[in-house]
């Protein structure tokens, strides 16, 4: 054994499930300090896009809301089943103040993206270092068994500590009535106190199966069933549903209104329990196993599986019915208000400013145009996860054997983005499909639901393009792929929250998707659509010419 080695610490482990050293904690330190350097990028875009976006929030709410009547005004329309279930319960709307307001309209939906974030970072550190084979590698040498988890969990607790404590002090600093430094406390532990229970749920979820993308996505169903099961239980009369969902019992905090600690036990005591059944779970297993064994296959695999599309189709499935769900009730929720838009924001000034500049003959179209912009963002999201997907294959030498075949570069990576862009489209249909039924049942208007779904095809364009600038940061710099996330961030603060906080029309020129017509309140216009349909094509055609002349990086 070289000097070199020993000072490594390689060598046969003591005992099964232990370091060299014994301990099944044993490198954790290390690992939480590798951690953070890896995501020293990815942590803070996340904490600070969350924290400025709740700032600007409670602004906009102390701007549009400003006096008494105009809260008054809120009350009554958010106090219809449609309007609790997608904001929280009713005794918000008992003392509806600028604070109460950012409690019960935004703690819920932040809760949703804090909880991605842990999630994320509990996949990337455990299963997905798995999956590449890098666990083992470290841990032949005095790394604990436990370590990798351990290290997980801290990062994501730091996390969202750091996220917790600069949302109280923001909040704390902004002087906005309603908004004091108690419940500001209060409102960031919350959102810590979420992101740790889902952090607890990805450690199990990382235990059950041998893949990081069924790890995320089994994550992610839970969260998805802890939304729904609170906004149900909100719209009910009784909210016994909204009881068991940890992001109801966030809610059940009223802050800034009674400002209640106690449901936060309920999270914590969730958060550990979770987390402890992840460590039991891990001694039960394989590294690079999981605890659900994998079906056996096929004796003869399918056609479809020796084409390249047919594989890369068999890869995003999973992705791809996950957001189509998603999106499908995304349109549902709100096609379920539709009908009341009139009368939830006739009194709303800014809002009301932003739908005229947006035109069209009524509010329900004006505000169905600019839930549109939302529906297109998300499904952006998709088609960047799944245009990276081939980024992903590479890196994780997946790829390399496919392309020592006959299978060329351009077939190969063409075949994801083919999936990303179709399964974006597809993503599209639905949502609209889901918008115009519950938008026709809310209004009476059965004509609604081919022109939403039309509406939501409209920006099928715009998301090919998408997926052409990750085509190409993927063909040239692909180093810098993750880039390609800016698009859909871009679109959603600037088309979106531009609207209402009145940004100069050039920066919506900038994004693809501030060049589609604003259905269904503006008239169809076929120009533009061509044209951003021939930049997709230009720009998938650059990025796969990138490929072809670049080496492959692999692990």
């Amino acid at each position: 054994m070289t000097s070199a080695t020993k000072t490594a610490g390689v060598g046969a482990p003591a005992r099964p499930g232990t370091a060299a050293g014994g301990s099944a904690l044993a490198g954790t330190g290390t690992l939480v300090r590798f951690a953070l350097r890896r995501d020293r990028v990815r942590l803070p875009v996340w904490i600070l896009a969350l924290l400025l976006g709740t700032l600007s929030t409670a602004n906009s709410y102390a701007e549009l809301y400003g006096t008494p009547e105009d809260r008054a005004n809120a009350v009554e329309t958010m106090g219809s089943p449609a309007g609790l279930a997608m904001s929280g319960p009713r005794h918000y709307l008992d003392d509806y103040t600028s604070g109460a307001m950012l409690g019960h309209q935004m703690l819920g939906f932040t809760a949703v993206l804090v909880g991605l974030m842990s999630v994320l970072v509990i996949t990337r550190h455990t299963r997905a270092e798995e999956e590449t084979g890098r666990a083992e590698l470290l841990r032949s040498t005095v790394v604990g068994r436990h370590a990798h988890l351990a290290a997980a969990l801290s990062v994501a607790a730091l996390a969202n500590l750091v996220l917790g404590l600069l949302l109280a002090l923001g909040l704390g600093g902004l002087g906005i009535d309603g908004v004091d430094a108690g419940g500001s406390l209060l409102y960031g532990a919350a959102h810590a106190a979420v992101g740790l229970v889902f952090a607890g749920v990805a450690a199990v979820t990382a235990q059950l199966t041998a893949h990081a993308r069924g790890a995320t996505g089994t994550a992610l169903a839970v969260i998805g069933a802890a939304y729904v099961l609170r906004a149900a239980g909100d719209s009910g009369e009784s909210g016994a549903l909204s009881w068991l969902s940890p992001i109801g019992w966030a809610q059940r905090t009223y802050v800034y209104v009674d400002d209640d600690w106690w449901p936060l036990l309920l999270c914590l005591a969730l958060a550990a329990g979770c987390a402890a059944t992840g460590f039991a779970l891990s001694t039960r297993r394989d590294v690079g196993a999981g605890i659900r064994p994998q079906k056996p296959g096929r004796p003869v695999a399918s056609p479809a599986l020796g084409t390249p599309l047919g594989l890369a189709l068999r890869l995003h499935r999973g992705m791809l019915a996950g957001f189509g769900a998603g999106l499908f009730l995304m349109g549902a929720m709100y096609g379920s208000i539709l009908g009341q838009a009139e009368d939830m924001l006739k009194d709303i000034d800014q809002l009301q400013e932003a739908l005229e500049r947006i035109g069209g003959t009524g509010i329900a179209e004006a505000f169905a145009s600019m839930v549109m912009v939302v529906v297109a963002v998300v499904a952006a999201v998709y088609v960047v996860m799944a245009a990276l997907r081939a980024r992903a294959e590479e890196t994780a030498g997946r790829a390399e054997p496919l392309l020592a075949t006959g299978l060329s570069r351009g077939r190969w990576a063409g075949s994801h983005l083919a999936v990303a862009m179709g399964g974006g489209t597809l993503a599209l249909l639905v949502a609209g499909l889901g918008f115009g039924i519950a938008g026709a049942a809310s209004t009476g208007d059965g004509v609604l639901v081919p022109r939403l779904v039309g509406a939501a095809l409209a920006y099928a364009p715009a998301l090919w393009v998408t997926v052409g600038v990750a085509a190409v940061l993927f063909g040239w710099f692909p180093r810098a792929s993750a880039a390609a996330w800016i698009v859909p961030v871009y679109a959603f603060v600037v088309g979106y929250l531009g609207q209402i906080l009145r940004f100069p029309g050039w920066m919506n020129d900038l994004s693809p998707f501030g060049h589609v017509p604003r259905l269904p309140a503006a008239d169809l216009d076929w120009t533009p659509l061509l044209v951003l349909t021939l930049v997709a094509a230009g720009l998938v055609w650059l990025g796969l010419a990138g490929l072809r002349r670049r080496d492959l990086e692999t692990k």
